[in-house]
């Protein structure tokens, strides 16, 4: 079977899923939890498929003569898939009963799918159009989500988020001008084999530009004061996967631009996501030791978490700068492999944190026993 036939399944059944939610077919619900397990797995196979074999272009839909939507994949793609085909399993088969009961079923199960896709298409985004489209479109979609109660504290919450992820968005935006006006290429192919004729200090602005667009996704200090206030506003379902995989998009994002578009750069380069990574793995696990409300501890957990995962990233930059590759490599596997546990086990304590509050209706650790 061809790789594709598992994408093309993954995707249709996430496609269903977001669909069975709406009018006329509201009744059908918890098939819009199952199709996306279902989805999930097909897409895991696929995201292992792109790991061990060379990179593909998965589809290119063209627009007009400029502008057309390109999904690519390798070995990089492939394992944020699979990282997100992991969590999505576990989350979908969660919601099946955990939504059973919201008053905004329906919009949740549309909501949902949509997501994961969203989040998908970030990772296999093959130019710049399809990249920044995918990535608001998840940004949005994420949004709505953290909303969805429509109360005072997830309205407060999603306004800090909205706000940030834009300003983000907007570092994002600088970055990829920059290397288009200096390679003349959209596709982030074409970007790597030209890379070599960006100067310097313009790969550094690029470089500057990408840790803090995307450091604000991923939640680095001092950027993640929206992951706090939207993670614990979230339904737990969607909190697991926000948590889980969402703030790894960012990950991705840096991995993509710093250190395989741009190649090996200055030192200090990796010296600086080593430093942000440390300030962030330290100051985050103290956010959470005096945090109480069991939501939000476990949010300043995943900005530890993400400090962790740019230690590795950061030493692997700083091996690379220097010609050690195989120090460099297993930099980056460490920084790979925390990104994958990180998902794992976040996305099990927020799932549990969800059981925990649907039964005792409190998310006051001290409330409940301390």
């Amino acid at each position: 079977m061809d790789p594709e036939t598992f994408l093309y399944i993954g995707v249709g059944c996430f496609l269903l899923g977001a669909v069975l939610p709406l009018p006329p077919l509201r009744k059908i619900t918890s098939l819009c939890y199952i199709l996306p397990a279902a989805g999930a797995l097909n897409l895991l196979v696929y995201g292992l498929l792109l790991i061990f074999f060379p990179p593909a272009t998965v589809g290119s839909f063209p627009i007009s003569s400029v502008f057309e939507f390109l999904f690519s994949g390798d070995a990089i793609s492939g394992f944020f898939v699979v990282v997100i085909s992991v969590l999505t399993f576990s989350a979908s088969l969660f919601s099946i009963g955990y939504t059973g009961e919201m008053k905004n079923q329906g919009l949740m199960g549309f909501l949902f799918s949509l997501f994961v896709l969203s989040m998908l298409a970030v990772v296999t985004a093959g130019n710049i159009i399809t990249f920044l489209i995918s990535w608001e479109t998840m940004s949005l979609i994420s949004y709505f989500l953290v909303t969805i109660d429509r109360d005072k504290e997830s309205e407060k919450a999603g306004l800090v988020y909205a706000v940030m992820t834009h300003i983000g968005t907007a570092f994002i935006i600088c970055s990829f001008l920059l290397l288009y006006s200096y390679t003349g290429r959209m596709d982030f192919s074409g970007m790597k084999d030209a890379a070599e004729q960006i100067p310097l200090e313009i790969k550094s602005l690029v470089f500057i530009f990408s840790v803090i667009g995307f450091g604000t996704k991923a939640g680095i200090i001092p950027l993640h004061t929206w992951l706090p206030r939207a993670h614990p506003a979230a339904p737990s379902n969607v909190s697991a996967l926000m948590s889980g995989v969402m703030i790894k998009t960012g990950i991705y994002g840096l991995v993509r631009i710093a250190v395989d578009l741009l190649g090996p750069g200055p030192e200090w380069w990796g010296i600086a996501v080593l430093v942000i990574g440390a300030v962030s793995s330290v100051l985050g696990v103290l956010y959470a030791l005096m945090e109480h409300d069991i939501k939000r501890l476990l949010a300043y957990h995943s900005v530890e978490n993400i400090g962790i995962i740019l230690l590795g990233i950061g030493a692997a930059m700083m091996f690379r700068s220097s010609g050690l590759y195989n120090l460099a490599a297993i930099a980056l596997i460490a920084g790979f492999y925390h990104t994958l546990n990180h998902a794992v086990f976040k996305g099990l304590l927020f799932l549990g944190a969800g059981s925990v509050m649907h039964s005792t209706h409190r998310k006051n650790m001290d409330e409940m026993g301390g």
